[in-house]
């Protein structure tokens, strides 16, 4: 009988589990739909220390928020290139101006994975959005080697990334690490990227640089700063990511999708926002503060900030309120897809109505109508 750290089908792939093992006894098993954190009986000397980290297993702290905030860079080159104000990446380099280390996700040799940055010029590599899992295997160990060192760490990641550092550190480290939430809605598998790169004909260790969001701030994929599709026309991973159809299992049941939050402080787009269209389509960045650490974060940054109608920016990111929600089609996907059918195909099949209007807009643009 297989054994498992978490409930079956339920692991968010946080990888704490992996970094605590001493005796390398588990493994994450991706299989699109779902991801497993499986035990290797043999190796295993049930200590139990995987089951303690692992998020899923254990109670979580959630805090109300005491400020909220929205705003954006004042540097409007950083603006434009962020997702959503520019807040991460202005937060990041003043942490490390005041003697801070920084860590969070970035592309490297082919996959999404989380690095220390020490320099201000490092943080520039965390930017941008990341709709896909990430691997934040040997992180842990480091942050922790870090905050034992005496520094103080700044971590930026999804909400069950950030469960997973507070258990994995322990209380008495936990006063020099700040934190940081995005507003998730959820993840697919990385195996489910790679696949539909490969049915473009890329392979990651091909790329240098992708984005999942353009300058203009529209929801479409680039690769080597090309974009999939006309911006006016969405490319199907992400048509398929926005309808909530390609997450993992766990995603749909997420605890960590809910007002109360489980960092210092979160951030995310300030949607339903009553600044004027301009400045939204520029991007604004939400900022909610759930502890006083937070507050200190936000005071000591040179970044435009105004005040915000919480309950409406609430409103406006459902995934403050309750998880997503699994199309009815989903089963049929991952069914397909393991069958190796095409991924834009089944995207086809499962929103026609859409996916001809973009077909039509191809076609319009190819004769130069559009």
């Amino acid at each position: 009988m297989q054994k498992y750290v978490c409930e079956p089908n339920q692991c968010a792939a946080c990888g704490a589990c992996i970094d605590i093992c001493k005796k390398e006894a588990i493994t994450l098993i991706d299989e699109l739909k779902y991801i497993n954190a499986v035990i290797d009986a043999e190796k295993c000397v049930n200590c139990n220390a995987c089951h303690t980290v692992c998020p899923n297993n254990q109670p979580v702290t959630f805090r109300k928020q005491i400020a909220w905030y929205q705003g954006w860079s004042l540097d409007a080159n950083q603006r434009r290139e962020s997702s959503s104000g520019g807040f991460a990446i202005e937060l990041g380099k003043q942490f490390i101006r005041f003697g801070g280390v920084v860590c969070s996700c970035l592309f490297e040799n082919g996959e999404f994975v989380f690095r220390l940055a020490k320099k201000e010029e490092e943080i520039n590599l965390f930017r941008g959005s990341k709709y896909v899992k990430s691997n934040p295997k040997g992180i842990y160990k480091e942050i922790k080697m870090q905050l034992k060192n005496g520094n103080k760490v700044l971590f930026i990641g999804l909400p069950c990334q950030v469960a997973a550092v507070i258990n994995y550190v322990g209380t008495k480290l936990r006063e020099k690490l700040f934190t940081v939430d995005l507003i998730c809605h959820g993840t697919p598998s990385s195996m489910l990227l790679s696949l539909y790169l490969k049915q473009h004909g890329i392979l990651e260790k091909d790329i240098k640089h992708i984005a999942f969001r353009s300058e203009n701030n529209t929801f479409n994929l680039q690769v080597n700063n090309q974009n999939f599709e006309d911006p006016r026309i969405q490319d199907r991973y992400t048509m398929a990511f926005l309808s909530s159809l390609t997450y993992t299992e766990n995603c749909y049941s997420c605890k960590y999708a809910q007002k109360k939050r489980i960092s210092d402080i979160t951030i995310g787009d300030a949607w339903g926002s009553d600044l004027a269209d301009e400045e939204i389509k520029n991007g604004i960045s939400l900022i909610l503060c759930q502890t006083e650490k937070g507050i200190q974060l936000v005071n000591n940054l040179p970044f435009h900030v105004e005040s915000v109608d919480l309950d409406k920016a609430v409103s406006h990111n459902h995934q403050l309120c309750y998880p997503s929600q699994a199309p009815e089609m989903r089963d049929f996907f991952f069914d397909e897809i393991k069958k190796e059918k095409e991924f834009d195909l089944l995207v086809a099949k499962i929103y026609p109505k859409v996916c001809i209007k973009q077909d039509i807009k191809k076609i319009m643009k190819k004769f130069k109508l559009y």
